[in-house]
């Protein structure tokens, strides 16, 4: 009997501009790796992370990817218990799902030590659960593309992966710079209209039949966040300018990924993305940040058991 296993979590955008909480996509070339390995004691404990400068909870019940094996214990009334190590990838306070990674990779690895392993759908439910502790709701936006892989629509109780164009690629750009999630979310606090809601319900209609159309104009014509992005923005020095760069290079849309500060754009080639790339990283160094960049398709993988 396998007693331990090693998984990968890429990285994501969250929210995809026109669906916030409940559209994202995972992105190629970074992401978080847990190791678990099953022990006779009936608990979850977590003996060690790495890769972070910053202090993370390691007692299981303050900890995303500890929760989320609470979660799975509980539901399945396992006998056995996990020990878990977490190596981080992800920047801290990046908008590149960081949180939801460490749990998705720790539960893939866990699922591959059960006498009868889970499918990604039945996961989900456990996904939301170490969520949960660090953003305070339960939203799938991250976790369903790490699960599926590539653009996933994830509801309350549902995860749909939409069809993409294979040669669609995404840039992303994370800037030298932290913005905590809660912040993030302090700054949506206010009054909408009815308006704005018709207009990002439209968006989201157009980005996703584009994508089932393979449909490139209609993804242009609708990947535009007119709810979140005005909120968030001022939050992000060199936003303003590295979003510009990014259309200037002919991104179908571009945008805040998760609650920021990196930002993300869609295009119809890699190489249009790879030549955006430093137009972007430019803007962001205009306003004094370091910057990192990724393009992976928009249909790369999710996680993944490494051994």
């Amino acid at each position: 009997m396998r007693t331990q296993a090693k998984a990968f979590s890429p990285a994501s955008v969250g929210n995809a501009a026109v669906g916030f909480d409940i559209l994202g996509h995972a992105i190629a070339g970074v992401g978080d790796t847990v190791t678990v390995r099953r022990i006779d004691i009936p608990t979850v404990r977590i003996t060690a992370i790495r890769g972070t400068t910053v202090e993370l909870p390691t007692e299981a019940e303050d900890n995303t990817a500890g929760v989320a094996l609470i979660a799975l214990r509980e539901a399945l009334a396992l006998p056995f218990g996990f020990e878990v190590e977490i190596d981080k990838g992800i920047p801290l306070g990046s908008g590149m799902g960081g949180s939801a990674a460490s749990c998705v990779a720790a539960l893939v690895a866990a699922n591959a030590l059960l006498d009868a392993p889970l499918s990604a759908q039945a996961l989900y439910p456990f996904a939301l659960a170490g969520e949960a502790v660090a953003s305070g709701g339960r939203h799938g936006d991250n976790l369903g593309p790490m699960l599926l892989g590539g653009l996933v629509l994830a509801t309350a109780d549902w995860l749909v992966r939409i069809p993409v164009a294979d040669a669609w690629h995404s840039l992303l750009v994370h800037p030298d710079a932290v913005l905590e999630t809660r912040r993030a979310r302090a700054a949506l606090q206010g009054d909408y209209r009815l308006g704005e809601f018709v207009e990002q319900s439209a968006n989201l209609a157009l980005v996703l039949a584009g994508c089932h159309a393979a449909d490139a104009e209609l993804v242009r014509a609708g990947l535009r966040d007119v709810l979140v992005e005005p909120r968030r923005a001022p939050l992000i020095a060199g936003f303003a300018p590295a979003k510009q760069a990014a259309l200037a290079h002919g991104a179908m849309g571009a945008s805040i990924s998760g609650a920021g500060p990196s930002v993300f754009a869609w295009y119809e080639t890699r190489a249009a993305a790879e030549a955006a790339a430093p137009a972007v990283q430019a803007a962001f160094n205009e306003a004094g940040f370091d910057s990192q960049a990724w393009v992976s398709p928009l249909a790369c993988p999710g996680a993944h058991l490494l051994d």
